[in-house]
């Protein structure tokens, strides 16, 4: 039996929706997981509440101290965003390098996240961004930092009844330096089996902040503060490179897939992030001085 298919046309109703059928009802969003699920028969819901008319979940507006990416906004418009590139060069590189053109026109930021798919390459950059993803339901609105969205395989910090409206991502200080490497293992168009973000911030010659970010060759895309501490006030010259990348190497638990073997993920992760590394020491990805909200 086909599932309902339901097209509310404000968030208001799309709330009420979702609390009326609970969990026998799916929010659609761009639907490149959702439609292969349904097709599988691995879900069966009683609705789907299609959200493409619900014009409060459409926009990117650039305000005093942030940006708010609204949750049904396209990956591929913020590949090819001027403004998303010249302030979060990261985030334009992860989104432009998801699947193939079809895809990415198609898939949107909020339905990206709340799939948790490990294997993915957006939430990797919005890790080092520090991003807020806001969720909501019928009677209420919470912010969820993005260090704590992910729980695990496929598995997020949403309640029930609760849909991501949008993501807030603050401005990094200009000169910050980003970086995102995406190793694949089968084809062009093939998911990372290993996906490195970097960010630095430098000031008189030393690094003020470093952010590095892993995902896809674990169970959920992960930092470690405690090794990228370790750089806070010194150069990050090649020892400190090589010293961080074995850090991440060592403390990250992976997994094996038809994309590579744990074992062969962990050497991948030490390669990638001093790569990534690198490619933030020689200013790759810098935030202009003059970037503009």
């Amino acid at each position: 039996m086909s599932p309902e298919v339901l097209h509310p046309a404000t968030l208001e109703e799309t709330l009420t929706m979702l609390e009326a059928y609970g969990e026998e009802a799916r929010p659609l969003a761009g639907g490149t997981a959702l439609v292969l699920l349904l097709r599988h028969g691995l879900i069966a819901p009683r609705a789907l509440i299609c959200l493409e008319e619900v014009s409060e979940l459409q926009s990117i507006q650039f305000n005093e101290d942030h940006v708010w990416i609204g949750a049904m906004v396209r990956l591929q418009t913020l590949a090819r965003s001027p403004r998303i590139h010249t302030r979060f060069p990261v985030l334009a590189m992860a989104c432009g390098e998801v699947g193939n053109i079809r895809i990415r026109y198609q898939a949107t930021l909020g339905g990206n996240l709340a799939e948790a798919d490990y294997a993915s390459d957006p939430p990797i950059a919005l890790m080092v961004l520090d991003a807020i993803v806001w969720a909501q339901r019928a009677k209420s609105k919470r912010a969820i930092p993005i260090a704590g969205f992910f729980h695990g395989l496929y598995t997020t910090a949403l309640e029930p009844n609760e849909l991501i409206v949008g993501i807030q991502i603050p401005y990094p200080p200009p000169g910050a330096r980003m970086a995102y490497l995406k190793f694949r293992t089968r084809s062009a168009e093939d998911r990372p089996c290993v996906g490195v973000a970097a960010l630095g911030i430098f000031e008189d010659g030393g690094c003020r902040d470093l952010r590095v970010a892993v995902g896809a060759a674990c169970e959920r895309p992960q930092r470690l503060p405690e090794v990228e501490r370790l750089a806070t006030g010194r150069s990050l010259d090649e020892r400190m490179i090589r010293l961080i990348a074995q850090g991440y190497a060592d403390q990250i638990e992976t997994l094996s897939d038809l994309r590579g073997s744990a074992d062969y993920r962990r050497r991948m992760i030490e390669v990638h992030v001093r790569r990534a590394l690198e490619e933030v020491c020689n200013g790759g990805g810098a935030v202009g001085a003059s970037a503009g909200r």
